[in-house]
Formats: C-alpha cells, sequence, structure tokens
C-alpha cells in the first residue's frame, strides 16, 4: 500500500523588487534568486523587469522554479525567466496576490510597489526581510512601533545570503 500523505511542498519565497532598480539591485535580486533556488525554494514576483526578472534568472540559472503574478491578462509580458504566469487583471493590486502567496517575502531595494507588496506582508502577518532599499526607514524604532502591532517586524539583512536565511529560518518548523 502507498502512502497517501502528500510530499512535502517546497517553500514558497516572495521577492518583492523595483522594476526601475539600480545595479546593486538587480545583482542582488539575482543572488537572491540563485540562492532561493539552490535551497528548494519556489521563487514568487510580480513577473516583470528589472530586480524581478533578475531574480528570476537567478533561480532559473541555479535550476529553481519561478512563479510570476502578472498586473494584466496577457502570460506574454512575463520575464523570460517566469515558469509560471498568473494573470490576474488586477493591476498594482496584484501586489496583494503576491504577498499573500509568498510564505515570506524579501523585498530587495525599493520602490512603492516594493513597499505595497512589504506592507501587505507584514499585514498578512508574513515574515519579512528587508535587503536595501526600505530597511533604512522600516527599521526605525517609530516604524517598528508601527508595524509590531501587526505581528513580527521587518528585519534586516546586509547580504543577499542573509536575506534567503533569515526567510527561510522564519517559516514554521525551519527554525
Amino acid at each position: 500500500m502507498t502512502d497517501p500523505s502528500p510530499a512535502p511542498r517546497p517553500p514558497r519565497i516572495a521577492v518583492c523588487a523595483p522594476s526601475d532598480a539600480t545595479d546593486d539591485e538587480l545583482a542582488d535580486a539575482e543572488a537572491v534568486g540563485r540562492l532561493l533556488a539552490e535551497r528548494g525554494c519556489v521563487l514568487v514576483c510580480g513577473g516583470l523587469g528589472g530586480a524581478m526578472a533578475a531574480a528570476c534568472r537567478g533561480a532559473k540559472g541555479a535550476g529553481g522554479v519561478t512563479l510570476g503574478i502578472l498586473p494584466g491578462y496577457d502570460a506574454k509580458a512575463a520575464n523570460p525567466w517566469v515558469d509560471h504566469a498568473v494573470c490576474t487583471g488586477l493591476g498594482q493590486a496584484r501586489n496583494a496576490v503576491v504577498a499573500a502567496t509568498g510564505q515570506a517575502l524579501i523585498a530587495v531595494g525599493g520602490g512603492v510597489g516594493t513597499l505595497a507588496e512589504v506592507a501587505l506582508g507584514l499585514r498578512l502577518g508574513r515574515p519579512v526581510v528587508l535587503l536595501g532599499g526600505w530597511a533604512a526607514v522600516l527599521a526605525t524604532p517609530e516604524a517598528r512601533a508601527l508595524t509590531d502591532r501587526q505581528g513580527p517586524p521587518p528585519v534586516v539583512a546586509k547580504t543577499p545570503s542573509e536575506a534567503v536565511d533569515l526567510a527561510l529560518a522564519a517559516l514554521p518548523g525551519r527554525a
């Protein structure tokens, strides 16, 4: 008789990153994507260009699986490293789907869309790791006092490796 219990599913980690990224943000996002794939995670992101594409490229280069949550209805809009495109037709509101799909979020750099995903992740009680970008703002005592009301405050990482380690350690049963 076969075991009826399903195989464990790999962790889904959302990488929140700007489409208009700096060279450092692109490099960090690609490294985060690669490290997540090496650790057996599914990378979730907004599916478009810039640092989102860099994260997917890093994951695919390491043999990982990528899931792009797109703002529109056309799967062809996804960057070429997205394995599974989810067309939402929600525009920027798709950020809520990105935050809800990831079991933890890593924010690399930051634009306003990244900040929205971070806020939604915190609201949902997801572990949030900040790498650059919004870290300087959201790690202040004032911001921590606001985010503490929602659940665990965001944590700050200094390197892509530390960001991945912190995100995975925050998942239930993985500490």
